[in-house]
């Protein structure tokens, strides 16, 4: 049995009828890329991280704006870690420990600076160095007033304390470094 085609052709010849003058509409966008994992065009551009990169840039996720420590203003800044020896800090504070790195932050600005402050911890933990400097300036207190709070937040610092005058004074900080404990079997 077949069906009856006319009332589909009469249909489909009303429908044409009805579009005569219709253009289609040129394509202006670009269609977006998608490559599976396996192409090798979708890797183009993007560098291989390394390890001691991806542990950098995790470095820096711990830094939060929001966060606002307490600091005495009549003080100088320090701050102890919970838990912390509060004697090495006072060591801090009378120079007994020079830096073994010097970060200067003059003339960057705050996502710089957080990267930079991420960088030299982790640098500072690779090398073993126990004492690092961080010279913020005072000029117009943005990042006086961070470095402190983002040095907190830092799982990694002990504790810090406004500099000596010989490594910068209120422009700068002494952070002490938690290194991590290296297993020996001595």
């Amino acid at each position: 049995m077949k069906k009856n085609s006319a009332p589909e052709s009469f249909d489909t010849a009303l429908f044409r009828s009805e579009f005569t003058d219709v253009k289609p509409i040129k394509q202006d966008k670009i269609p977006p890329q998608r490559f599976s994992s396996k192409h090798k065009s979708a890797h183009l551009g993007k560098k291989p991280v390394s390890q001691s990169d991806l542990k950098q840039q995790n470095a820096t996720f711990q830094f939060s704006d929001g966060f606002e420590g307490h600091f005495d203003c009549d003080q100088p800044l320090k701050y102890v870690q919970p838990g912390a020896d509060t004697f090495e800090v006072k060591r801090l504070r009378r120079g007994e420990y020079p830096p073994d790195l010097i970060l200067d932050l003059h003339g960057l600005n705050k996502e710089q600076a957080k990267l930079e402050i991420a960088a030299l911890i982790y640098a500072a933990q690779k090398r073993h160095y126990h004492c690092v400097c961080i010279v913020h300036g005072i000029g117009s207190y943005v990042l006086k007033k961070n470095v402190p709070n983002w040095l907190i937040q830092h799982p990694a610092v002990k504790g810090f304390h406004q500099a000596p005058l010989e490594w910068g004074g209120q422009g700068a900080v002494l952070v002490l470094i938690d290194l991590p404990q290296i297993n020996s079997k001595y």
